[in-house]
């Protein structure tokens, strides 16, 4: 049973990071889209490293939870696939309303993604040193 358990963390872990890049890669593509017209490659840049900061940041975490116990990786896991998730929801425009600005969306996802990647962080890093290693 315990070598199942990490085969199916190894798993989840691969997962995340597969939904993960193919999140970032349909984000910039949104992000490039609803952009198309806008004449400043300077602003432009800036959106690409907002909207992909997020998922640079689930990378880092993914990699600094490798020394965690396997259910907080899970948790981070988990995490990071269902933040893809709504963060390409949030972006495809699905729940927009007619008064909402594109450029808003690519504002404050990002951002409401860094606050629950903080947030995670903080809890899992304290639950895992009081829980001792996997």
């Amino acid at each position: 049973m315990k070598g199942r358990k990490k085969l199916d963390t190894k798993f989840l872990g691969w997962l995340a990071l597969f939904i993960g890049i193919a999140g970032a890669v349909i984000s910039l593509w949104f992000m490039f889209n609803a952009g198309r017209n806008q004449p400043s490659v300077f602003l432009i840049i800036l959106f690409t490293l907002w909207v992909l900061s997020p998922f640079i940041g689930l990378f880092v975490l993914n990699n600094i939870s490798k020394q965690w116990i396997v259910s907080v990786r899970e948790t981070l896991y988990w995490l990071a696939i269902i933040t893809t998730i709504l963060s390409v929801v949030g972006y495809s425009g699905l729940f927009n309303t007619p008064e909402t600005k594109t450029a808003f969306v690519f504002l404050v996802i990002p951002f409401l993604s860094w606050v629950i990647i903080a947030i995670s962080f903080f809890i899992a890093q304290r639950v895992s040193k009081r829980g001792g290693s996997n």
